[in-house]
């Protein structure tokens, strides 16, 4: 029996000293403490003796860069798909992680009514058909073997609680999916055996681990 186990790793932590609420925006890179973190997880996948065969990231810088030491270290080209980018989001490029005042301008508590659209933006039930999809293409390279996605908390986090038969419905401060964690899910041919999830970065994460953050 041969299973293939997909991890989904989040990129590790953006050198975002304002603490802009980034989204998509493009030129958020990993700070120093970032770089470390995803060094981290290549070495920890490597000692593991993983069996990685594919590497795919978010388009997104930080995600590339939480990628390329993990490429390295099993020899493999990253692929990029847009599948797997951060959740759409309205309040993008504002700093309401730093204010959270700013959220009760008229013009941007309204955002806040629809508890179905996550981060102001995007619906979760586009984010967990794009990376299902994404997942499917990733498990069907990998067969029989493992792989690794780079992607961001909300859509690895909202794919976890879809897998789970949960609610969408949460606190997002309450997510288990810390900076360049891996929630590894676990095949036999397409039906899901196991869910696990791991922090090869524990003791990395700075305080603000929980903030409401990209």
């Amino acid at each position: 029996m041969a299973y293939t186990t997909v991890h989904l790793l989040r990129h590790g932590e953006v050198y975002n000293p304002e603490r802009v609420l980034y989204g998509r925006l493009d030129g958020y890179h990993l700070s120093e403490r970032g770089r470390e973190m995803a060094a981290r997880v290549a070495h920890t996948l490597s000692d593991r003796g993983a069996d990685i065969v594919s590497v795919t990231a978010s388009p997104l810088l930080r995600a590339q860069e939480t990628a390329a030491p993990v490429a390295e270290a099993f020899g493999l080209e990253i692929t990029t798909d847009d599948r797997v980018i951060e959740a759409g989001n309205d309040f993008e490029g504002t700093a309401v992680a730093k204010d959270p005042a700013q959220l009760l301008h008229p013009a941007r508590f309204a955002k806040l009514l629809n508890p179905w659209r996550p981060s102001w933006g995007e619906p979760y039930v586009e984010v967990i058909a794009r990376m299902t999809a994404a997942i499917r293409d990733v498990r069907a390279r990998a067969e029989g073997h493992e792989a690794v996605v780079v992607s961001h908390q909300l859509p690895i986090w909202s794919m976890r609680r879809r897998l789970e038969g949960r609610s969408m419905l949460h606190d997002p401060r309450q997510r288990r999916c810390t900076l360049a964690s891996l929630t590894s899910l676990t095949f036999d041919d397409g039906t899901l055996v196991a869910l696990d999830y791991d922090e090869p970065c524990r003791d990395l994460l700075p305080d603000s681990s929980t903030a409401v953050l990209p």
